[in-house]
């Protein structure tokens, strides 16, 4: 029970980098200090998209998995809906270079817009 919970845990932690690696950018757009914590994840991100790197938590994940007597992903609800979103079924390199490509250029218009605005905001204290 406590390895599938474990398990469990990691997929959900999984989850939310992805996540973060996406959106992450909007958070700076509030909290600029974060920045140095989401530029990072999102090299990892898409690095690991482009070239079909394999995340660590997935191995971690399924040894949990079958050392809590599983062999893959049952019918309860973190399997069920988290799973198909972290590994879709249909996945190929090109869907995931894809997604890659969609995380860089998502995150680089956000920072865009950061900068432009820390930008704006200098020139007017000099004026």
């Amino acid at each position: 029970m406590l390895y599938r919970l474990s398990a469990d845990l990691i997929l959900i932690v999984h989850l939310a980098f992805i996540i973060f690696v996406m959106l992450g950018g909007f958070l700076v757009l509030r909290r600029p200090r974060l920045m140095w914590l989401h530029l990072p994840a999102v090299v990892w991100g898409v690095l690991s998209e482009f070239f079909g790197m394999l995340c660590p938590l997935t191995p971690l994940e399924t040894t949990l998995r079958e050392l809590g007597g599983g062999s893959g992903y049952g019918g309860d609800f973190i399997a069920h809906h988290i799973t198909a979103v972290i590994y879709p079924s249909g996945l190929t390199r090109e869907i995931q270079i894809a997604l890659g490509f969609g995380a860089l250029l998502l995150n680089m218009a956000i920072y865009g817009y950061v900068l432009s605005r820390r930008g704006q905001s200098r020139s007017f204290r000099r004026n």
